[in-house]
């Protein structure tokens, strides 16, 4: 506890200090539990809460509550007679002042509404506080409740005098036992359940949600619980409470399976286990969110809190082994006990992954999060110069790739068989259109759309492929405009991905690089004659394996992913995988490391997996999984960075990230990882993401749907993005937390408004 023992001499003992401490992004919620209509009403939909002192009454603070604006909101209610901007609460022991949770790892702080009914609650939700931070203001509510009982400065008080400040909550009974819905295995298909009309009964406890009629579940249940609490996430209330109801996984096929939820009167929720549930598993809470995603209706988000660890665990183990078989198809238990502890481990996704905290990091988190910078006007974004306008394609062609330049501060953007050049403009910090390479076409003259650009030489030169003629690779002299030579890989090898020799290799004359067909590595060299494969730098490797992607770090390293989603590690071309990890079942669809060959990120449709190849244990501890094999025992932990299922509601489109990439440079230290699903960018802080904390990211919307993004080569805080028909730069602060206001929502989603769509 060193940390606060440091920030409260910072920010308690300066009695000229009017604020103590502050957290700057959450909400404010009217607690009414007696009052199931509007039993949670939202007061502030984006607020701060500070502590203040009482001025020239000293031993007496404040929690205060205060109304957050959009840019230009404030003007908007300058009109009117009457304004809500700020709420005081005079801290106290009858406060009964308490923190708690959401279902999704949220710190709230909950306290008495005095001037209200006996059972008036106020909530603020800190959405995104970090534990730290949460456990910070909470001493310090504490501290200023002892000092406006004891009348005396709490400036060396002990821990354990704070304790009677701690409020005790009371036991809550559990609900009544309740019969099982009446079921029957069945695999014949079934009609769609139609939820509650809006005019059913939906206050009661129980039941919420009922189906009309009874109804057989669709299959061979592999799972039941007969009561556990649904949730159903309705916009500004949060997730709701919808009742009790009884859980099934059914498998209804070989290798399909339905998420079921029902009461005795039917089947309310039958889901098909698939990538676009998107589960997040939170073994604190014992619950597992997910989202429903059908095409041409609203996406929702679900939770189910479990009554005991030991239900959440066996569920949990199920399901992964379900969604494993769903997207292999194959019996989960034919693979090696080593794969499916590998496998299993994914779903704790709330274990710190470093094993020592520096208290100094820690101080520097928590103090950023009481009082963040301010930003400044470089932060938007800035779309390309209108000095030298880009010519259209007449084809109707859109942006589809993104190659950010090493040198010269270049981006080149493939549009059909154009290549748009951009330039950084160091005045405006925008970026600036330079150029054209207009109709690619190879030294024959046929045109085509490059299926994959790579810079080569310093940013001279360009390696293309040719979708129509895989077996061989094109070369652009970049200052030309032009492919001026084709290598010819080989006859009977195509190449399906390309990548540098090393992970600098194109900021050097390195003219060798790497490729990769959909079961072989290979060094290519163009300046041998004939074909252009180094013959002993190829292996060909047994099995479809369905290569689909190829990363080299600093020292040449190699990782390569596949369709199937394992990945497999190399320390040169030409030998056996040092380490391969099997797959979690997701096609991998891009891959990136950082340059010490640490880490590795690969981005599946709905998530990125993280993996950390340093060997823990064993005879090779220290080592790294490129060189060494892991022991069968002490594979690493695969960790998925999700986004929340109650964003992805708001979002309302089915998740598809693009290529996730850490910001890379020469010299440079990765700490960011950015990647993007339609209209929005999304980045992570690496170092917040190597603690442990796998959903803090932030995010931003665009009108348009960004085709890829990247950060600029050496700079690990300006982001290149390039949508369908537009190429921008956005400084990394322009991206926010994630509310109603950065997803570029008006309202969420509620009850009201989807009850007429099958769930």
């Amino acid at each position: 506890m060193n940390i606060f023992r440091s920030l409260i001499s910072k920010v308690w003992q300066d009695p000229n200090a009017a604020e103590v401490v502050k957290i700057s992004t959450g909400q404010l919620f009217l607690l009414r539990p007696g009052n199931i209509r509007t039993s949670r009403e939202c007061i502030y939909n984006d607020a701060m809460a500070t502590i203040r002192r009482v001025p020239n009454v000293e031993h007496n603070f404040l929690l205060v509550i205060t109304r957050v604006y959009e840019e230009g909101g404030q003007e908007l209610l300058e009109d009117e007679d009457e304004t809500d901007e700020e709420r005081e609460f005079l801290i106290s022991q009858e406060l009964e002042f308490r923190t708690d949770k959401t279902p999704e790892g949220d710190p709230t702080f909950v306290w008495r509404d005095l001037a209200g009914d006996v059972d008036e609650f106020f909530e603020f939700l800190a959405i995104g506080t970090n534990d730290p931070t949460k456990v910070f203001f909470e001493t310090c509510m504490y501290r200023a409740m002892y000092e406006r009982k004891y009348a005396r400065s709490a400036d060396s008080v002990a821990e354990p005098d704070l304790e009677e400040f701690v409020f005790r909550p009371r036991t809550v009974k559990k609900p009544p036992p309740r019969r099982k819905v009446a079921k029957a295995p069945s695999t014949s298909s079934v009609e769609e359940v139609k939820p509650p009309s809006p005019t059913a009964n939906t206050s009661s406890p129980k039941g919420k949600g009922k189906a009309p009629a009874a109804k057989q579940l669709p299959g061979t249940p592999v799972y039941e619980l007969e009561e556990i609490e649904l949730y159903h996430w309705e916009g500004e209330q949060g997730f709701v409470n919808q009742g009790i109801f009884s859980a099934h996984i059914v498998k209804t096929g070989q290798y399909s399976y339905v998420l079921c939820a029902s009461t005795d009167e039917g089947i309310l929720l039958e889901h098909d286990l698939n990538s676009s549930m998107n589960p997040k598993f939170n073994p604190r809470m014992h619950s597992v969110t997910w989202n429903h995603v059908k095409e041409g209706q609203d996406v929702n988000s679900w939770l189910f809190a479990f009554p005991s660890e030991e239900e959440y665990s066996k569920f949990c183990t199920i399901y992964l082994q379900c969604g494993w078989e769903t997207l292999n198809q194959l019996p989960f238990s034919k693979i090696k006990e080593e794969d499916r502890r590998y496998v299993m481990s994914s779903t704790n996704e709330d274990v710190e992954m470093l094993d020592i905290e520096d208290e100094e990091e820690d101080e520097e988190e928590v103090l950023s999060e009481l009082d963040p910078d301010e930003e400044s006007e470089s932060d938007s974004e800035e779309e390309y110069d209108d000095d030298e306008e880009e010519p259209r394609p007449l084809d109707g062609d859109s942006n589809s790739q993104l190659t950010v330049g090493y040198r010269g501060d270049n981006a080149f953007v493939v549009r059909g068989n154009n290549i748009g050049v951009f330039r950084h403009n160091p005045d405006s910090g925008a970026m600036r259109y330079a150029g054209t390479m207009s109709k690619i076409s190879t030294p024959k003259g046929q045109v085509f759309k490059p299926q994959n650009i790579m810079l080569h030489e310093q940013d001279t030169k360009m390696v293309l492929m040719n979708p129509s003629d895989p077996h061989s690779l094109y070369q652009a002299d970049v200052e030309y405009g032009k492919v001026v030579e084709e290598w010819k890989v080989h006859d009977d090898i195509t190449v399906s991905h390309i990548a540098p020799t090393d992970k600098f290799a194109p900021t050097t004359h390195e003219q060798t690089l790497v490729g990769a067909s959909h079961n072989a590595l290979f060094r290519i060299d163009p300046r041998i004659s004939g074909s252009k494969m180094v013959d002993s730098q190829y292996k060909q490797y047994a099995g479809k394996n369905k290569f689909s992607g190829v990363v080299t770090t600093a020292s040449g390293k190699l990782a390569v992913a596949s369709e199937k989603g394992d990945l497999r590690l190399f320390d040169s071309i030409g030998k056996n995988a040092k380490t391969a990890l099997p797959p979690l079942g997701d096609p991998i669809i891009g891959i990136d490391a950082t340059a010490d060959g640490r880490w590795i990120v690969a981005t599946t449709k709905t998530y990125l997996l993280l993996i950390d190849t340093l060997i823990g244990e064993g005879k090779y501890q220290g080592s790294l999984g490129f060189d060494r094999s892991f022991p069968a025992t002490a594979k690493p932990i695969p960790r998925r960075l999700r986004l929340r299922n109650e964003h992805v509601a708001y979002m309302n489109h089915d998740i598809s990230l693009t290529p996730a990439r850490f910001n890379t440079g020469e010299g440079q230290e990765e700490n960011a990882i950015v990647t993007s699903t339609g209209q929005f960018v999304i980045a992570w802080d690496f170092a917040k993401v190597k603690k442990g904390l796998l959903d803090r990211y932030e995010i931003k919307k665009y009108e348009d749907k960004v085709v890829q993004d990247n950060f600029r080569f050496g700079d690990d805080k300006e982001i290149i993005v390039a949508l369908k028909n537009n190429v921008l730069q956005v400084n990394k602060k322009a991206l926010k937390k994630p509310t109603r206001q950065s997803l570029g929502v008006g309202t969420g989603a509620s009850r009201s408004n989807i009850v007429n769509a099958p769930y």
